[in-house]
């Protein structure tokens, strides 16, 4: 059934069901007409519904109906390393990520499936999401702005400069970015500052780093020791939004910039900042001078290092703990 034409047809389906039925409608944001039945779904006929997608856009942006108060907003991810378990692989995770997919073809070891995979995932992305959807007229910019995004992923994103590389005005890679965003491709993490009008300078990160490192065109080797900071960056950020997702807590990112001092993330409750935490991807210390501007603006906010490669816990300096990444993760969840 083509649901994108007959969402009448979809309520006279539903309308069969026994009463407290469960139905799963996937991709939903492709029949926006679809929420009015399925509120019509759970106040008349007592229905339960699963509702998945891969965009928020044409919803949010198109008047469809919202569900407010009828419905929880939650979210997928790719596999943490929890759900992974003993199957968990470092290496595996940073050179081709953990969407499920991926994670069940590297376990059968089908690494050439993996690749073609995942190469296959972009081109789908611009084919479906943007094209089909036709969330942006100009598909040719936003193939050019989403290569210079993916070798921007991680780092401070320079609005003007992104938009001088792909020969389009700055409010247009805003757009793209936002595209982005309600696509679920990735997010913004924005710098920690008491004034609101500072905050123009974020980083994004992309949702998984198979898919960042497709789009860079770097599946064929390995990580190199430049790229696998950012990578591991990458993953820890995200893996960091699973379990605050996942555990329903109410916190907030952001990193900490102050001259040439920085924190890659901020970890903040309703009462300001609980855990300050910088990744390192190889043996290389945290420097003192950071630690002695951060512990001046934070003096009260624990400072650890989330490591890759330490595999015992050991103590810095001006009581900052260096963790290994597992650990480092549970330090996190404790909040």
């Amino acid at each position: 059934m083509e649901l994108r034409q007959t969402p009448r047809l979809f309520w006279e389906q539903i309308q069969t069901q026994p009463k407290g039925a469960l139905i799963i409608v996937d991709e939903v944001q492709r029949v926006p007409a679809l929420l009015d039945y399925v509120q019509k779904g759970i106040e008349e006929l007592d229905l339960r519904f699963i509702l998945s997608g891969s965009s928020a856009r044409k919803i949010k942006r198109g008047g469809a109906n919202l569900l407010g108060g009828r419905a929880l907003d939650l979210k997928l991810h790719p596999l943490s390393a929890q759900e992974l378990g003993d199957k968990f692989n470092m290496a595996q995770a940073l050179q081709f990520g953990t969407l499920p997919k991926i994670s069940q073809l590297i376990l059968s070891k089908d690494v050439e499936s993996v690749r073609r995979m995942l190469q296959s995932y972009y081109t789908t992305y611009i084919k479906e999401e943007i094209q089909a959807e036709a969330l942006t007229r100009n598909v040719g910019a936003f193939q050019r702005f989403i290569n210079v995004a993916a070798q921007d992923n991680g780092q401070v994103i320079e609005f003007s400069n992104v938009a001088r590389e792909c020969s389009v005005p700055s409010i247009t890679v805003k757009e793209y970015f936002s595209i982005l965003e309600d696509t679920l491709l990735g997010e913004f993490l924005w710098p920690w500052d008491r004034s609101e009008r500072k905050k123009a300078r974020p980083k994004f990160y992309f949702f998984d780093c198979g898919v960042v490192r497709s789009i860079q065109n770097r599946l064929n080797d390995p990580p190199s020791p430049l790229e696998l900071g950012i990578l591991f960056e990458t993953w820890f950020f995200r893996e960091l939004i699973k379990h605050r997702d996942y555990e329903a807590k109410e916190h907030r990112f952001s990193f900490w910039r102050e001259g040439t001092n920085e924190i890659d993330v901020l970890v903040e409750g309703g009462r300001g900042p609980l855990l300050a935490i910088e990744c390192k991807s190889g043996r290389t210390d945290i420097r003192g001078s950071t630690v002695k501007v951060f512990r001046k603006r934070f003096p009260k906010v624990p400072l650890i290092v989330a490591s890759l490669t330490d595999r015992v816990s050991r103590r810095l300096e001006m009581g900052v703990d260096v963790l290994p990444w597992k650990n480092a993760v549970e330090r996190y969840r404790k909040l």
